[in-house]
């Protein structure tokens, strides 16, 4: 039984991301196929960038924390959402919650530190070594998950204070905040006030830095005077913003828009962008375009040929 005699919650129920029967199955292996890819692909960049001295740049550094975060971000609600059992116990609940806010905020800070590594990098490549040399780059990472650690702390220890009676079910695929509020039979403003306010300034704050240094990167590449030079520039910047945008944007209306019990599955549909698609297709954005990875890739195939 998920409740115990005072009437707190002991389990939950996770719905999934449907209810319907017919379309678990099909969800399912497109899942699978979703978190192997992602697995794949991330622990392949990885490696590449270990393996490869000359990919040990700070362009290379930040990618490299993108995808170890990408690749535990998955882990810590994908294997739940695939296996049959949907119940989850309280601790397991609030764990999950927990690493889910320290690495989806950890993503936005790392995002941000990409776009200043490219902006100084493509706009001041003269102070580029001094900008963002092996301190500042170790800084803005640490930055990143300081910033990470203290508002999954905030969400987390907000939801502790909460109080869950009868209703255990949460409609999502995974324990995140807003559906567990709707479960609260406690007040619940103090909470609301947190996720406003921390997941605010962990969406606005890297959204407004990437696309003001996304604006000055454009403006650069149109004083590239080789067409071909340019068009090569506006195809990966537009494949960067893309990819930032889909991320962003999924979370705020995720997060930043009144709740609703009638809006949550929209939410979910939304939030399958960042929790899943976004973390699959960073590897394929930011590395397999790089003629750099190229290089690193086929020299890897052509040593484990011989």
């Amino acid at each position: 039984m998920a409740v115990e005699n005072d009437s707190s919650v002991t389990e939950f129920i996770l719905t999934g991301l449907t209810d319907q029967p017919e379309l678990q199955l099909p969800l399912f292996f497109l899942f699978l196929v979703n978190y192997m890819t992602t697995m794949v692909g991330n622990l392949s960049l990885i490696n590449l960038i270990c393996l490869n001295s000359h990919l040990h740049t700070p362009m290379y550094f930040f990618l490299f924390n993108l995808s170890f975060i990408d690749l535990y971000y998955s882990f810590v609600f994908t294997p739940k959402m695939l296996m049959k059992k949907n119940i989850i116990s309280y601790k397991g609940c609030m764990t999950q919650l927990f690493f889910y806010c320290f690495f989806v905020i950890s993503e936005c800070y790392v995002l941000m530190s990409m776009a200043y590594d490219r902006y100084m990098a493509i706009c001041n490549p003269l102070l580029y070594h001094i900008a963002v040399s092996p301190t500042v780059c170790s800084s803005l990472m640490l930055g990143s998950y300081l910033m990470a650690f203290s508002g999954a702390m905030a969400h987390t220890g907000c939801m502790l204070r909460l109080t869950f009676c009868d209703a255990n079910t949460i409609n999502h695929y995974l324990c995140d905040i807003l559906p567990l509020l709707q479960l609260s039979c406690t007040g619940t403003y103090i909470n609301e006030l947190v996720v406003f306010t921390v997941v605010g300034i962990n969406i606005i704050v890297p959204t407004v830095t990437i696309f003001i240094s996304y604006g000055f990167i454009l403006s650069s590449i149109l004083h590239i005077s080789s067409k071909e030079g340019r068009s090569k520039a506006f195809s990966t910047c537009s494949s960067h913003i893309i990819a930032v945008s889909l991320f962003f944007g999924s979370g705020a209306f995720m997060y930043l828009k009144p709740s609703s019990a009638e809006s949550m599955d929209k939410r979910k549909i939304s939030s399958v962008f960042y929790t899943n698609v976004v973390p699959m297709l960073n590897p394929l954005i930011y590395s397999l375009r790089n003629k750099d990875v190229k290089f690193a890739l086929r020299k890897a195939l052509r040593s484990r040929k011989l």
